[in-house]
């Protein structure tokens, strides 16, 4: 049994959801998302609430259950209010441009590299914070981890991009010892 499954979503004001051969949309100020259903899964709206309910009484739909729960949970959510990733940026030299649909990264290697923005996503520059915004929360997810890909933070200076709060322990360098005579 699933414990988010069972719970009913409360559908906010100025939000319409809408279930279509068997895909459901969610369409608010923020935009339309839309996800295709699994065929052991249906959704009853009623009441200005959403119900998710396996169909079948298989270990697949119990499971299926609470993730589509959770999916529609972040639709609704990201219709009404964007979700957002921060990247920071640490190093001498390190920075970010942005140009058009292009994100330009000088981060140590010997030539920038320039990640596409996908459609959808926001995303603006301020000093060497790198903010990713948008209404799917896959979407910004997936791209502000790739980008921080690119240059993980590494454990001995710190350099490197990170999400903003993330903690890198710090390794010790090398230990010089004296000259033992």
């Amino acid at each position: 049994m699933s414990r988010t499954g069972k719970k009913a979503i409360a559908i906010p004001a100025g939000t319409e959801i809408s279930v279509a051969d068997g895909v459901i949309s969610v369409k608010g100020k923020g935009g339309v998302l839309t996800r295709a259903l699994h065929r052991q899964i249906s959704i009853n709206i009623e009441n200005g609430s959403v119900t998710v309910v396996p169909t079948a009484e298989t270990r697949l739909a119990r499971a299926l259950w609470g993730t589509y729960a959770a999916h529609i949970r972040n639709m609704i959510q990201g219709v009404t209010k964007p979700f957002v990733k921060k990247l920071q940026i640490e190093g001498i030299g390190f920075k970010a441009e942005l140009s058009g649909k292009t994100l330009s990264l000088a981060i140590g290697f010997s030539h920038p590299v320039k990640v596409a923005i996908p459609e959808g996503l926001h995303v603006a520059l301020e000093k060497n914070v790198i903010t990713v915004s948008g209404s799917d929360r896959e979407q910004v997810g997936q791209f502000a981890a790739s980008v921080r890909a690119l240059k993980k933070p590494e454990p001995y200076k710190g350099k490197g991009i990170r999400y903003e709060g993330e903690v890198v322990r710090k390794k010790a360098g090398k230990k010089v010892t004296s000259a033992a005579a």
